[in-house]
């Protein structure tokens, strides 16, 4: 049984994703059916939705280690991906319906999505689903998620800025979380100028830590605002310009050929974290390094459930702050996409919905 506000359409837009591939995968519609909670869900009017590396690389079958034209290609948790597929794996809105066993009191509560999904039919706790991939998400006019899945929020922020947290900045959180960031650490940050990492920054330099990020240096100045102490090219020599054994930790986004350099970097116990390879996913490890330098190597996807919603308390107590630096509405889908991996901007590009 649903409970919801007597106005609710039947229809909504939405982009579909019809297959892995080019942008004329994407298909923005009119027509698509609102979906309807189950038991234990909620229905969401989505206002805005941030655009992520995790939704090109579903698009363009990045996850799938095989042939990701074929049926058995795969999401980003590691099931097998169905099509079509409406994307989004950030969304700000409002409850307007619910399904049997939520409370009704819930309808118009200001939300936020986790998009890890523990409950229901979208995923478990042994094997998570992810919000926009493992079920449709919010690059439509509705959306449907687990009640828990549904954060409320407090906050004077607007929706384009609370958009621009989930999927990012919980990305960071887990990577600073797990490694441990403490005041006093030298964190260094790669990828710094994009979503995660611009993250990365603000939540390690918000634990105490002195932050040196690495991007292009065009970004330096926005990213000084933000709390690095220092700045690196990314086409620097790192070991020459810090020096072996001169961080505590890394937070790596980018992966690549530098990864070596990363781990000279680390101090002995140092603590190295992942969470992206937008720089190429195959690198080279010395397992000498590794052991006899007695570090840590922490790959970062699933975080632990407390991890959101102390994200979520992070933005309403105004410790950390948004970084839009671009909003197109929700039918301009492609032109955000090639705006995000022309890669010239500072922080989160936001889809209005």
């Amino acid at each position: 049984m649903t409970t919801q506000n007597p106005a609710l359409p039947t229809t909504m837009h939405a982009v579909l994703l019809k297959a892995h591939g080019g942008y004329d995968q994407l298909e923005y519609r009119e027509d698509i059916p609102v979906p309807q909670p189950q038991a234990g869900e909620v229905l969401i009017r989505v206002f805005a939705a941030g655009v992520n590396n995790t939704d090109i690389n579903t698009r363009i079958g990045w996850y799938s280690k095989g042939d990701a034209t074929s049926a058995d290609s795969t999401s980003w948790s590691g099931s097998a991906f169905h099509f079509p597929r409406i994307q989004g794996a950030d969304a700000c809105g409002r409850i307007v319906a619910v399904g049997e066993g939520v409370l009704a009191s819930r309808i118009s509560e200001r939300v936020l999505v986790d998009p890890i999904l523990r409950t229901g039919r979208f995923g478990s706790s042994t094997r998570p689903g992810y919000f926009g991939a493992d079920c449709d998400g919010g690059f439509a006019q509705y959306t449907v998620v687990p009640a828990e899945n549904a954060c409320r929020v407090e906050s004077t922020m607007t929706d384009v800025e609370l958009a621009s947290f989930p999927c990012s900045y919980l990305a960071a959180e887990t990577m600073v979380h797990r490694a441990q960031v403490q005041k006093g650490d030298r964190v260094l940050v790669t990828g710094a100028s994009g979503g995660v990492g611009s993250a990365a920054v603000q939540l390690a330099k918000r634990r105490g830590a002195d932050v040196v990020a690495v991007a292009s240096i065009s970004k330096a100045q926005g990213l000084l605002e933000l709390g690095a102490s220092q700045v690196l090219d990314r086409g620097s020599l790192l070991l020459k310009a810090l020096g072996k054994n001169s961080v505590d930790v890394v937070i790596d986004c980018v992966g690549g050929p530098q990864f070596p350099d990363y781990l000279e970097l680390l101090q002995t116990g140092g603590r190295y974290a992942v969470a992206g390879a937008i720089g190429g996913p195959l690198v080279t490890l010395d397992l000498r390094t590794l052991y006899l330098k007695d570090l840590r190597l922490l790959g970062c996807t699933i975080d632990e459930p407390e991890v959101f919603r102390q994200l979520v308390g992070y933005m309403e107590r105004g410790e950390i702050r948004p970084l839009v630096c671009g909003t197109w509405p929700l039918r301009e889908i492609v032109t955000a996409q090639e705006t995000f991996l022309q890669k010239t901007h500072l922080g989160k590009l936001v889809l209005k919905v």
